[in-house]
């Protein structure tokens, strides 16, 4: 007895030390990547608050604060915490979300293998989970903190969950509302989290049936939850207030149901693809407002005949109705019903979701090779070789992530029509001297997407610089119509409009400017001097 336990304890360690040892070695090369134009300034380079380190001053900022049109004051205190230690260097802020990455993987061997007891198929999820491509995003993006950090406290929520349906109790149950409360202040996307709990309960906790496979009430577990439901309920307003103040969220008129519709059905699709053979990976997928109708249509039928196979194979796979749900389920707060930014879909989306599908593939084929004559052998040759292309593929895609310059080269490689990645890849080619490439990219940025703000902004600076005024004053004049609450926007329209000599219309937008802003002092500067000129 004591030998098995210790026989079984060494494999534990052992398994874990593999799945960590080859998360750290395979993302080891983020300690020399750059921060990200993209979001990073945002959460770190230009956040004077974060850089100031954990202070009394900003864990009140975190916490009564709506900051990139979201609330999550833990993501907030983490990247504090980040900065406290390492200042601006990125080294530690990217190795931080490495640690993270490697306990999420180990948080969900050992969840899995508690729950189900299938140590070597729990142990291949996790590996997976984390060495597959898609997780390239979460992992090597500092401003993603959010999804290493949420999954933390996802993970954590369900080990704490399994230990209360094992040994019930008022501790483990708060406890576990603790941590789902904390992963909700980690990132909205955890409100899904209570459903996911009472998938659980089915498979693979198996609690809507007793020991002699009779029928349990349902209706006590659904009252159980209560609690986190009430939690998501706080959680889903306080975000679709913070995302609707922040201008994130877009309209009825600009997208109408129909084609977010659409691309919900299609995105589901795409990241199955992408699970499956995860190619053409980028930061920003555009948003396409026409997909063909019957690509919509197959998209829409697969889905329906999938979900309709695992009800109908509920009893005898149970795993196959958890993790197919579980997929669907989890991506419902990102596929685009709301939609929320530029972006048709994101890797970053799937970190948590793909547990599911992971679960679907790793059991499914437990369940088809079973009962063959060489079934282990080919299972194992089959899972040798996924990981090992999962490595390789994975290893490739970070390589992009080295800088802003390779990630939006690389974007606008893989992708088409994508005025979001031209305008961020235009400003990465500036910064190092290529004026012409990236005012040629501004061009197509707005020839693309006419109504994209950034774009219109970054072509109008541009030719201001090249001293083109007449032409800025038109692009930036429209950026300032876009996004009418933006001091710094107006100020450069009124740079534009001096430039060209439109004395009049240029004060106009400078007194704009002060409004929005009273204490811009680039603003306050250039109304004098235009007084001055004036009254000569």
């Amino acid at each position: 007895m004591t030998l098995n336990i210790l026989k079984n304890n060494f494999r534990l360690l052992a398994i874990g030390f593999v799945l960590a040892m080859g998360t750290l070695v395979l993302y080891l090369p983020v300690a020399h990547h750059d921060f990200i134009s993209l979001d990073d300034n945002q959460y770190v380079t230009a956040n004077p608050v974060v850089q100031a380190g954990l202070t009394w001053a900003g864990v009140k900022w975190a916490f009564t604060n709506i900051i990139a049109s979201n609330w999550f004051p833990l993501t907030w205190l983490s990247h504090m915490l980040d900065c406290q230690l390492y200042g601006v260097n990125p080294a530690g802020h990217h190795l931080t979300n490495v640690f993270f990455h490697i306990a999420n993987v180990l948080l969900l061997f050992a969840w899995l293998n508690r729950a189900t007891g299938a140590l070597w198929r729990s142990a291949l999820v996790a590996a997976l989970f984390a060495w597959h491509p898609l997780r390239v995003e979460s992992v090597a993006w500092v401003a993603e903190r959010k999804d290493v950090l949420s999954a933390f406290f996802w993970l954590l929520t369900l080990l704490a969950y399994t230990r209360y349906v094992k040994k019930p109790g008022a501790t483990a149950y708060l406890l576990t509302l603790f941590l789902f409360a904390c992963g909700l202040m980690s990132k909205p996307m955890v409100v899904t989290l209570p459903f996911v709990l009472l998938l659980a309960d089915f498979w693979p906790l198996r609690r809507l049936t007793d020991d002699g496979g009779r029928t349990t009430d349902l209706k006590k577990l659904v009252v159980e939850k209560i609690p986190f439901f009430a939690l998501t309920l706080a959680e889903s307003c306080i975000n679709f207030i913070a995302q609707k103040a922040g201008g994130a969220t877009w309209s009825a008129d600009a997208l109408p149901l129909p084609v977010r519709l659409a691309n919900a059905l299609v995105s589901y699709v795409r990241y199955l693809s992408k699970t499956f053979w995860p190619t053409d990976l980028a930061i920003i997928y555009p948003y396409q407002n026409h997909w063909p109708l019957w690509f919509v249509l197959a998209a829409a039928i697969l889905l329906l005949v999938w979900s309709a196979t695992v009800i109908l194979r509920a009893r005898q796979n149970p795993f196959l109705f958890f993790g197919w749900f579980y997929f669907v389920g989890t991506l419902v707060p990102t596929i685009g019903l709301v939609q929320v930014g530029p972006q048709a879909m994101a890797d970053r989306y799937s970190y948590l979701p793909s547990i599911g599908l992971f679960i679907v593939i790793v059991w499914g084929v437990n369940e088809l090779l079973a009962a063959q004559p060489r079934g282990k052998e080919f299972a194992l040759l089959a899972s040798a070789t996924a990981l090992a292309a999962c490595l390789v593929v994975t290893s490739f895609q970070l390589s992009h992530w080295q800088n802003s310059l390779k990630l939006f080269l690389h974007t606008v490689e893989v992708t088409t029509d994508n005025y979001t990645a031209d305008a961020y890849l235009g400003s990465e080619l500036e910064t190092v001297g290529l004026n012409e490439a990236a005012l040629t990219l501004f061009f197509e940025s707005v020839r693309i997407a006419p109504t994209f703000p950034n774009g219109q902004w970054d072509l109008g600076l541009a030719l201001l610089r090249q001293g083109r005024a007449a032409e800025a004053s038109e692009h930036l004049g429209v950026a300032a119509k876009l996004v009418p609450t933006d001091p710094v926007i107006h100020c450069y329209y009124g740079k534009a409009l001096a430039a060209a000599g439109k004395l009049d219309e240029a004060k106009a937008q400078y007194t704009e400017a002060l409004r929005l802003k009273p204490d811009y002092t680039e603003a306050k500067k250039s109304l004098a001097a235009i007084s001055a000129a004036t009254h000569h």
